[in-house]
């Protein structure tokens, strides 16, 4: 590992690579790394994640969980603070072009390949969870982007490969879980 501002810097991208995804878009900033990706989970197709990396505080993993939001605006709040308290290690936000935003931290020291790889299952699996309650919400994006791609496994092995680390959303997808 190199060192950056006195802290490791964990070799993302070295990372992705080994668990088999591959960046659509990088870039560095004033030290801050970011890796695009778009990831198939079990049920949602075609979820952009964004990693980014300050070396001297955390990584932070965070979905457009789904278009702007429209007249809409009240229930869709009350359904991600709902979601906030419901689900353990993930937040949603609105950014400030309000879009709902789905986001997971790791702290720098804590940084790892499989950290990183939980991470990135964690947020795919919760889209697939979701998926079913804001279908009407993703599909303007989802639908739009997966029309005609073929299925991309890297996402969904990422989900099968830390299942045990996900608990309940290890199954969501699965036909034990009812879908999928």
């Amino acid at each position: 590992m190199t060192e950056d501002r006195g802290l490791p810097v964990a070799p993302v991208a070295e990372w992705l690579t080994e668990l088999g995804i591959t960046p659509v878009e990088t870039a560095e900033r004033e030290g801050v790394r970011s890796w695009d990706l778009l990831l198939d989970g079990r049920v949602r197709r075609r979820v952009r994640a964004t990693l980014i990396l300050d070396p001297a505080l955390a990584l932070v993993g965070w979905v457009h969980y789904a278009p702007p939001l429209t007249d809409s605006v009240r229930r869709a709040y009350r359904q991600l603070l709902r979601w906030n308290d419901e689900i353990p290690f993930a937040k949603f936000s609105i950014s400030t072009d309000d879009r709902p935003i789905l986001s997971a931290e790791l702290p720098a020291l804590a940084l790892s390949r499989d950290a990183v790889g939980v991470l990135l299952a964690r947020l795919l699996a919760i889209c697939d969870l979701l998926y079913p309650e804001s279908a009407k919400w993703v599909d303007r994006i989802s639908a739009k982007a997966a029309a005609g791609a073929e299925p991309d496994p890297a996402g969904r092995r990422l989900i099968e490969r830390y299942a045990a680390e996900l608990g309940e959303l290890g199954s969501v997808g699965t036909d034990a879980h009812g879908s999928g």
